[in-house]
């Protein structure tokens, strides 16, 4: 078994960033759609009648792994954020973030094998949920209504 997806913190970075916890109808997906062949991204419709939807690029750069987690930390990237590009006069090719496949963990989550070989991370339902990129949640809008 792999340890690859097991970070532990300290006490005080436990403290730190105490989360409330989300209503359960706000981290039920009603319908998960991952648009795969059309590469435009993961789309959920939650059971509170939220909707929210990410592109791979953005789900790739927010990995939850550890290791995605601890090199966003040490680069001080938040999720999503991509890794700042070396200016070089030839830049290599980098083909975008799409997965290879998709799978659902339990009840709980989704994880995918990306096309860059990388397949440790478990996306939870509230970790996506609490990186939701539609405009009423990045303006910080939402309430404990609806959420």
């Amino acid at each position: 078994m792999s340890h690859e997806g097991i970070r532990l913190v300290s006490a005080e970075e436990a403290r730190r960033a105490p989360e409330t916890e989300l209503p359960r109808e706000a981290v039920t997906p009603a319908k998960v759609r991952v648009q795969q062949s059309t590469g435009e991204g993961l789309e959920i419709e939650w059971k509170d009648g939220h909707h929210s939807r990410w592109n791979f690029v953005w789900l790739r750069n927010a990995c939850p792994c550890a290791t995605c987690h601890e090199e966003r930390e040490r680069e001080g990237r938040q999720p999503g954020e991509g890794k700042a590009r070396p200016s070089s006069l030839l830049p290599m090719y980098e083909a975008p973030a799409r997965p290879a496949s998709a799978s659902p963990v339990g009840n709980y989550a989704i994880s995918f094998k990306w096309n860059d070989g990388h397949s440790s991370g478990i996306y939870s339902w509230d970790y996506l949920r609490r990186h939701c990129l539609c405009d009423e949640c990045a303006k910080g809008e939402r309430t404990a209504d609806s959420v």
